[in-house]
């Protein structure tokens, strides 16, 4: 197997070398790459790739297509894409599914910044000659449509102000619409797809404080509830949410590995450290120690 003798300083055209003999002959040394990919940020991964486009004419994710599969060719492209190309690919294979994983649309549109959030419809029309709210559109279906369009197309203010005045009076508009039966249900989108992070968790709060429970509590069943509960929980903590998904994907018979290396991918350079601060204080055991547990191999 290749031997990578490390450069004494990040040097992308070494890394970009170490990687093609990595794949060169008769089997592919996936540690290797592994060693080197696996310890390089954002700004050092896209100056590796434009390395290898120059030396070897070739796109850096098509030869690890190419030399990797399964889950490990999986997780190495998506963390070798930039965040926002990274995205629209998730949000792409998930519409392309006979049943879509609608928690992927909503981390991206929910819990990423509102400038983060255009790159990733700029990343996502360029890609594939659509926008991401027309695919949402087309793959999805009434108040669910509503909903994931509303919080896609939504570019909020994310700063920390907030109207509490605002936040009584549409905690009230949420109780009526979400547990009065209302014939539609088009003030919560509203709400749900316009208001900041801030202004939503004043509203939030307060809903507690004048009902004596949570929002979520209580919801009817189906999957428009699912997903609207999907929604509040990314605005409320995302960290938490994060750190539920994480269990639920490896507690499972059958590890869902795609939601497992979603998260770990997505938030590695984020805020994956406190999630597994969370993630142990309420399971008991380290996000490594349950990986190493589920997962083998690369």
């Amino acid at each position: 197997m290749t031997t990578i003798i490390w450069p004494k300083q990040f040097s992308p055209v070494e890394d970009a070398e170490n990687i093609k003999k990595a794949c060169q002959g008769w089997g592919t040394d996936e540690k290797a790459i592994i060693s080197i990919l696996g310890h390089r940020n954002l700004f050092q991964r896209k100056l590796v790739r434009l390395a290898f486009q120059e030396i070897y004419h070739q796109d850096l994710l098509q030869q690890l297509k190419c030399e990797l599969s399964g889950n490990l060719e999986r997780a190495i492209s998506l963390w070798t894409l930039d965040p926002a190309d990274r995205d629209a690919v998730l949000a792409n294979e998930t519409l392309q599914k006979s049943d879509p994983d609608y928690r992927v649309i909503i981390e991206i549109a929910c819990i990423r910044s509102p400038e983060d959030l255009l790159a990733v419809k700029r990343a996502y029309k360029f890609r594939y000659k659509h926008s991401l709210e027309e695919d949402l559109a087309s793959f999805t279906t009434a108040d669910i449509r509503k909903l994931l369009v509303g919080v896609t197309s939504a570019y909020r203010y994310d700063g920390d102000e907030f109207d509490e005045t605002v936040a009584q009076s549409e905690a009230s508009t949420l109780h009526q619409e979400i547990h009065g039966k209302a014939f539609n249900n088009e003030e919560v989108i509203r709400i749900l797809s316009t208001r900041s992070q801030a202004q939503l968790n004043a509203t939030f709060n307060i809903y507690k404080d004048i009902y004596g429970h949570s929002i979520t509590k209580g919801f009817p069943g189906g999957d428009y509830f699912s997903t609207l509960r999907t929604v509040i929980r990314c605005i409320r903590d995302p960290k938490k949410y994060f750190a539920k998904v994480l269990r639920s994907a490896i507690n499972l018979e059958e590890t869902n590995e795609d939601a497992l290396s979603r998260v770990i991918v997505t938030r590695a350079e984020k805020d994956l450290k406190d999630i597994k601060e969370l993630y142990l204080k309420r399971n008991n055991i380290s996000v490594d120690e349950a990986v190493a547990r589920e997962w083998s191999g690369d």
